[in-house]
């Protein structure tokens, strides 16, 4: 391969914008943009088949997951936070995905999140990897954004 030939991005290289804030996550899943398909046949139509046009656009709980840190209970607060939305404590999140200069070169955003879901760590008497807690949160639409201006 030559030095200009482009190839894929590896997907390890990541940061998350937790509502202003860095945090170290181990893995983000849910990145999904997906959209509606309506189906519709007009009823006088001569076509014996339905024409497919789109509709609204679906969301995917996005999860989070990161090691377990002593009297770390973030996840926690902001989970009973929300339980009164009046509160105003949804977040918009935004992840990055980075390139080996720690340049972000792709990046979404997901407007105003709110928990639906905290995990603690799996525990196993005979294990010893590293405790992981994960957060699934819901949001109001998830969009690329341009990284370039």
């Amino acid at each position: 391969m030559s030095q200009n030939t482009p190839y894929p991005l590896p997907r390890f290289h990541f940061q998350v914008d937790w509502n202003g804030a860095m945090i170290s996550f181990s893995e983000v899943t849910g990145l999904v943009m997906e959209r509606e398909k309506i189906e519709y046949r007009h009823s006088d139509s001569k076509d014996f088949h339905k024409i497919a046009m789109p509709g609204l656009q679906k969301t995917a709980a996005i999860v989070l997951k990161r090691g377990k840190f002593e009297k770390d209970t973030d996840f926690n607060i902001w989970f009973e936070e929300v339980a009164d939305d009046r509160a105003n404590t949804r977040r918009d999140v935004i992840i990055r995905l980075l390139n080996e200069k720690h340049e972000p070169v792709a990046a979404w955003k997901a407007a105003r999140c709110f928990p639906t879901k905290v995990s603690a760590p799996d525990l196993k008497s005979d294990a010893n990897e590293i405790a992981i807690e994960s957060i699934e949160v819901a949001h109001e639409g998830l969009s690329p954004i341009d990284i370039d201006g």
